[in-house]
């Protein structure tokens, strides 16, 4: 790639490819959340079973994140990328052709990790591809306003095609995917050398520790609203087991899955608290929303689709003023005062009224669009920086492991609150809506720090900050 800050040619070719299949990944998982009620109804399905259809999906992602993001590492990120987009194509389809639940739930787990294994090589490609500094930052903002857009747009999709047929979320991607991988083909370029050096192998150990401790976290947190105290109890107790099985394996190891250092980095462990709270926050609110207008107001799936479609305002934001904003204010003051515009539009949806016109509700809307363009895309660009190129598939895996396991937080939190509330549905709601409240308030509160360090300083002039990152390691695998 050139060194040149101005990205040319065949680097749009790559970035669209790598932006095609993130858009993919939030089109595939917004079109299934209005589906949910069609796809009931046509199968049968109980509560718990309907519960599965989404927490398949989010074990398999959030639960070998990490173990993706290493892979594409130590086997190569396009040929990673290539092969499970490969698997995402296969089973989404296999997904619409489901008769009974276990096979639906079984497609989405499977969905799942090849969405695991492929998200990080897609975000290392990027990473590794493009120069550090405005170019890379310039094409991090396309590729997660594209990531946006993709949800925001799947709303709207979703409830138009599970008004003719649930069948066809699952169907629709699959065109789209065969479009993406016959361009991935043609654009993505391969490695210069071998991928694997002699010595480099993955830490099996490491990786089946690590992978059933994340799944055993993910479940108990996903199910916690559901499923008796102690059993979620039981089932977090085995996870921070496991986890710490994990870390002794780590430091033993000749070439460990992660490397233990990589998580002494403070502005690193920062950036990931902070993603895990945001998007809580942002999961929260949305499923919150959807159950307030499709089950208190009776709107139709449609409706609820367009309503929200606002939201996506950071699409457009994120590849065109975000940039401008990172390069005079930096990265840090961004997210910092996207939290704060965060916790002031789902601080106006509070009082949460039986009635509420859409009009009452756009600003706040607006407003969280605008927070996720000013706080998505540049906590990308943190998590990423400074880290060695070796380690670039490791830093994307443990962002989106702490997207996805917020998001789990944040779906089972909500519920938890707004199930415990005595009262109307409506005052469920509103207990609930301090959830996310709270939880970008105290990612703020996170965040903060970064700015008043010399770390900190740097990052807001724009720059990466390896004076508290961990210093590259020789590669031992």
């Amino acid at each position: 790639m050139e060194s040149n800050d101005t990205i040319r040619g065949r680097q749009w070719g790559v970035l669209l490819v790598l932006c095609g299949a993130i858009f993919l990944e939030g089109i595939d998982v917004a079109m299934l959340n209005v589906a949910l009620p069609s796809i009931r109804a046509d199968l049968g399905l109980s509560t718990g079973e309907l519960q599965w259809v989404m927490s398949a999906y989010v074990l398999g992602y959030g639960g070998f994140m990490l173990l993706g993001g290493r892979a594409a590492d130590l086997f190569g990120r396009r040929r990673m990328f290539l092969g499970w987009l490969t698997v995402f194509l296969l089973f989404s389809g296999l997904g619409g052709l489901a008769t009974e639940g276990w096979m639906l739930i079984t497609a989405r787990f499977v969905t799942g990790v090849a969405a695991a294994f492929m998200t990080p090589a897609g975000l290392s490609i990027i990473t590794t591809g493009f120069t550090e500094g405005p170019q890379r930052d310039k094409a991090l903002l396309v590729y997660s306003g594209t990531a946006a857009g993709g949800f925001s747009i799947g709303l709207v999709v979703g409830g138009l095609l599970s008004s003719v047929g649930w069948r066809w979320v699952f169907f629709a991607p699959v065109g789209l995917s065969a479009v993406i991988l016959v361009a991935a083909l043609a654009l993505v370029p391969k490695p210069a050398a071998p991928v694997r050096t002699p010595g480099r192998r993955i830490d099996l150990a490491g990786g089946l520790t690590v992978t059933a401790a994340l799944v055993l976290l993910v479940l108990g947190v996903e199910r916690a609203a559901h499923a008796p105290a102690a059993a979620t109890a039981a089932t977090l107790g085995a996870g921070l087991v496991l986890l710490a099985v994990f870390a002794a394996v780590e430091r033993r190891v000749p070439a460990p899955l992660v490397k233990l250092s990589v998580l002494r980095s403070g502005p690193l462990v920062r950036t990931n608290l902070a993603a895990v709270l945001f998007s809580g926050a942002f999961f929260g609110f949305q499923f919150l929303l959807v159950l307030y207008l499709q089950e208190l107001r009776d709107w139709s799936s449609v409706q609820t689709s367009l309503a929200m479609v606002v939201i996506g305002i950071d699409a457009a934001l994120s590849p065109t003023v975000v940039p401008k904003l990172v390069a005079r204010f930096g990265n840090a003051r961004l997210i910092l005062a996207g939290l704060l515009l965060a916790a002031v539009a789902y601080g106006l949806f509070l009082p949460l009224g039986a009635d509420w016109s859409y009009p009452v509700m756009l600003p706040g809307l607006v407003l969280v669009g605008l927070a996720f363009a000013l706080v998505y895309g540049p906590l990308t660009i943190v998590a990423t920086d400074g880290v060695a190129e070796e380690d670039q598939g490791l830093a994307g895996g443990l962002l989106y492991t702490s997207f996805q396991f917020g998001a789990a937080l944040g779906l089972s939190a909500v519920t938890a609150v707004s199930g415990a509330v005595s009262g109307s549905a409506l005052d469920g709601y509103r207990a609930a809506l301090w959830v996310p409240f709270a939880a970008v308030l105290l990612a703020a509160a996170v965040t903060a720090p970064g700015l008043r360090s010399r770390a900190g300083r740097r990052v807001a002039a724009g720059e990466p900050a390896p004076a508290e990152l961990p210093s590259p390691e020789p590669s031992r695998s």
